[in-house]
């Protein structure tokens, strides 16, 4: 029995009998696929993990044992893993957190289970300051992605729970995590198919990182739910009926698409939620395709879409045929987008049961199907060996393998065909030369230009959908640095990077030298340090690149005597206001240090008392009101950024251990400057309209005015002196009210 193994001092007796539950619900969902001594090794796991786990407590204050206990179970009910990745969930944190050691797990479980816990399991923080430890953890995890995607599937899990109980966090945890899941984890799960995890990451990476939006478009979508399945209903009456007369055995799902792509709509377009068109999506699934007849199931998708079209008028430039030509991560579904006898565009999306199995749990749900049809899985296959690909470079840095490998991980893509018809599927973007280089790195390297459906063309030419490429090369070719500016695929620019290093050598050799003498002759330490302050400085990504960068001469000396005089005037600062240098290597000595020398551990923004400099950064021009978090940069003190800024998700997802918690104080009482976009209708005396509310109705003072007409719309922006976000919206609202007005919008980053 499971009470053996709780200890009475740990837990209470709600919590035993909340652990037993948990337990007992992942061995019913495993049923299934259990075989020989597989329940045995899991109850020795979670044996091992509450052993482990015992004195542990979240931050909610639940007992730790609870979060292994939910990714196993996420891993086998919403991904489709087995009894090995139950295993490796229930045992995920326990070589991080515990003295169990990976030869401790190879004993017990072989070397199977060793291999994933180790992905799964953090390397050691002993980074320099200016280096990313989260980098390095994404790295590391990614290197195991060709061996066992198992890893991957488990840290999407461990990843979910996370997210989901991300509330008891303090904000500025909350923003690094949330930062590094949208960056790469909600990335990954859609590039495996794990189309739900993936919205559900993204949702609440909003919830976190945009409480107001993520809560304004969460109620408007339950208010309108009603509605919405009326809607639907009525909608799908008309089909329902011919499917049924067709005998076609189906069944429907009315789904909204989730708040974070609403939210991203709102923004790309510059709309409402009202205006977003394509709210909901209806999917019909068709039923019962045995896996010995899925040849059959094309044609059975295409009648169906006959039937929807014949009812209702399509707009032919929104059909997405994923069907014959499958999404590389193995999505398939036929969409298209019809108007309703309302006079509202609706998404249909129609597939078979399998497709959407594939589609909702991804990689997971294609093990059920290998062998039914090659082709299937071919997709996903080709993508793991163009990760493999990916990760023979070696020698690029922690940051700029885990940039080429996001590069990966983007959903849109360009269809491409050699002269004799064998497709390629490239990152959309790509040009001639991404295409000479995924024929062959020797192509690549000698391609000279591209004949593009037979017109002569150049390497840096854009590909489309459909074109044929055929590539024309000479001897003499070879890869220059000029060729990374249009290249867009991981495999091209590797290739072409590796080729230029041999070159670079010399350069490299120079810089280090003349960074070298410059340093001694001003008298500065050539140390470790202050070469992470320079290439922070000189924002490059790592050592090479900051010498190749003097060696070359695209960075001169001089500049070194504008870093040591920025250096010192840091250095002053920090003496004056009694905080250590060490201090601002990490958020956590950062909040002890201001603790210990100003009683808060959190910065204040506008409080005078406190007597920290700090600088609004100009990217993103926070203003009293706006989200914000503190980060310590390497030379530049703390720069405040607002949550939302263009910045924010490297910062918050490579640096998290440098962010700090920040707050506008009460008592600032100062103007700040925003800009606004507008747009609208032109007329006679709307200038004059614009001026009187900022000025004489507002009191607000106004830096600049930029207004562009043409055809009778006009498009400008206006910098202006606000106290505030809520001086800030009454702005925006009084300004909407003119006549002829469009859009009116905060403008997320500007220049000061």
């Amino acid at each position: 029995m499971v009470a053996k193994v709780i200890e009475k001092e740990y837990y209470s007796e709600a919590e035993k009998k909340e652990i037993k539950i948990r337990y007992r619900a992942i061995l019913k969902e495993a049923q299934p696929y259990l075989q020989g001594d597989d329940k045995v090794q899991i109850r020795k796991a979670f044996n091992i993990s509450m052993e482990a786990h015992k004195e542990m407590r979240r931050k909610s204050g639940e007992p730790y044992i609870y979060h292994p206990l939910e990714v196993a179970l996420i891993c086998i009910q919403e991904i489709g893993l087995g009894p090995t990745s139950i295993i490796c969930a229930l045992l995920h944190d326990v070589v991080e957190d515990t003295e169990l050691t990976l030869d401790d797990i190879e004993k017990d479980f072989g070397p199977k289970v060793r291999r994933i816990i180790d992905g799964l399991t953090k390397i050691a923080e002993n980074f320099e300051q200016s280096q990313s430890a989260q980098a390095e953890n994404f790295r590391k995890m990614l290197l195991t992605l060709s061996e066992d995607v198992r890893v991957i599937l488990i840290k999407l899990a461990d990843r979910l729970h996370n997210m989901r109980t991300l509330k008891s966090m303090a904000r500025n945890s909350q923003l690094k995590i949330a930062h590094e899941t949208i960056y790469i984890y909600a990335p990954l799960a859609h590039r495996l198919g794990l189309y739900q995890i993936k919205s559900e990451l993204e949702d609440l990476y909003l919830k976190y990182n945009e409480p107001d939006i993520y809560k304004t478009i969460a109620q408007k979508l339950k208010s309108s739910k009603k509605k919405r399945e009326e809607f639907i209903e009525t909608f799908m009456a008309p089909i329902s009926k011919r499917l049924k007369d067709s005998n076609i055995d189906f069944f429907i799902k009315g789904r909204p698409k989730h708040i974070f792509s609403i939210a991203n709509k709102i923004k790309k377009q510059g709309t409402s939620f009202e205006n977003i068109y394509d709210l909901f999506a209806i999917r019909i699934i068709l039923k019962g395709t045995p896996i010995e007849k899925l040849d059959k199931e094309k044609a059975a998708c295409w009648q169906a879409y006959s039937i929807v079209t014949d009812e209702y008028r399509p707009n032919p430039d929104r059909l997405k045929d994923w069907i014959s030509t499958p999404r590389s991560n193995g999505y398939e579904s036929l969409h298209t987008t019809v108007m309703s006898h309302t006079g509202a565009w609706v998404e249909v999306q129609i597939r078979t049961e399998r497709m959407d199995d594939v589609a909702e749990r991804g990689y997971a749900a294609h093990w059920k199907y290998k062998g039914a049809n090659t082709n299937l899985n071919k997709p996903l296959d080709q993508w793991i060996n163009q990760v493999r690909e990916t990760l023979e470079s070696k020698d690029n840095s922690a940051m700029e393998f885990i940039e080429d490998f996001r590069g990966n991980l983007y959903n849109e893509e360009v269809f491409a065909f050699s002269p004799k018809g064998d497709l390629k599927v490239l990152r959309k973007g790509a040009t001639v030369l991404d295409f000479a280089y995924e024929i062959h790195t020797e192509i690549g390297s000698k391609c000279t230009a591209g004949k593009v459906n037979g017109h002569l063309l150049p390497i840096s030419h854009v590909l489309r959908n459909g074109d044929q490429v055929e590539i024309l090369t000479t001897k003499n070719q070879k890869p220059s640095e000029d060729w990374l500016r249009f290249v867009v695929t991981s495999k091209a620019k590797g290739r072409i990077k590796e080729a230029l290093k041999e070159e670079n050598k010399t350069y490299v050799t120079d810089g280090k030298e003349i960074i070298s003498k410059k340093l001694k002759i001003m008298g500065l330490e050539n140390s470790l340090e202050t070469m992470n302050q320079l290439r922070a400085y000189f924002n490059k990504k790592d050592y090479s690149d900051l010498y190749y960068s003097f060696g070359k001469g695209y960075i001169l000396p001089d500049k070194l005597r504008r870093f040591k005089a920025e250096r010192e005037a840091q250095a002053n600062i920090r003496l004056k206001n009694n905080i250590e240098d060490d201090a601002f290597t990490s958020a956590k000595s950062f909040e002890r240090a201001i603790k210990k020398s100003k009683g808060n551990d959190s910065l204040l923004i506008g409080d005078d008392l406190q007597k920290l400099d700090y600088t609004l950064s100009q990217c993103c021009n926070p203003i009293p009101g706006d989200d914000v978090f503190g980060f310590l940069t390497v030379n530049e003190g703390i720069k405040v950024h607002r949550t939302n800024c263009p910045n924010s998700q490297q910062l918050l997802s490579h640096y998290g251990n440098r962010v700090i918690k920040a707050q506008w104080s009460s008592q600032v009482e100062k103007a700040y400057l925003a800009t606004i976009e507008l747009k609208g209708v032109d007329r006679v005396g709307m200038i004059q309209d614009i001026s009187k509310i900022i000025s004489e109705e507002l009191h607000i003072n106004m830096r600049g005015l930029n207004v562009n007409t043409e055809d009778g719309v006009f498009q400008g922006e206006i910098k202006v002196f606000v106290f505030d976000t809520k001086h800030m919206e009454k702005l925006v609202r009084k300004l909407t009210k003119i006549k002829g007005m469009d859009k009116v919008s905060r403008v997320r980053n500007s220049e000061s």
